[in-house]
């Protein structure tokens, strides 16, 4: 399966910030993700997600990673792997808020003092800020974001 997370930056008082949501199943801070939809373009995915997680409109940019995710069971005993492709955007309209129930907060937040949260996530956000080409690869990504 083909996921896309969307990176949206923003700068407010010349301090840049990215968009991030808690998520209601585990209370973790992530930036925004889901599932491609069959014949959906990963970039039109990475902005339908933002707007469906947090009420933001954006745009994504760039192709700012690609990596295989370990496979994971979901809570409903699916099996599944996914091809993450993990899009900078910038943002255009919408203040963060919980726009649907994967969400129980939303916010900017200043890149330099984010909440604890996974590594990967943390990684994706390097990844988004990072000058040059596509990351490629999971090693690649953690070990270039300082996460390995």
């Amino acid at each position: 399966l083909m996921a896309a997370s969307g990176v949206v930056l923003r700068t407010i008082d010349g301090v840049g910030h990215v968009l991030l949501v808690r998520r209601a199943d585990d209370g973790e801070w992530t930036v925004t993700a889901g599932v491609v939809d069959p014949g959906e373009e990963p970039s039109a995915a990475a902005e339908r997600e933002v707007l469906e997680e947090a009420g933001v409109v954006c745009r994504a940019e760039r192709l700012a990673w690609v990596y295989v995710e370990p496979p994971k069971v979901h809570e409903n005993g699916d099996q599944a792997q996914y091809l993450q492709l993990v899009l900078s955007a910038s943002w255009l309209s919408g203040e963060p808020r919980p726009a649907d129930s994967e969400s129980t907060d939303a916010r900017w937040c200043p890149v330099a003092e984010l909440p604890p949260m996974r590594p990967y996530q943390r990684a994706r956000i390097a990844a988004a800020l990072a000058d040059g080409p596509t990351w490629l690869g999971h090693d690649e990504g953690m070990r270039r974001a300082g996460e390995s």
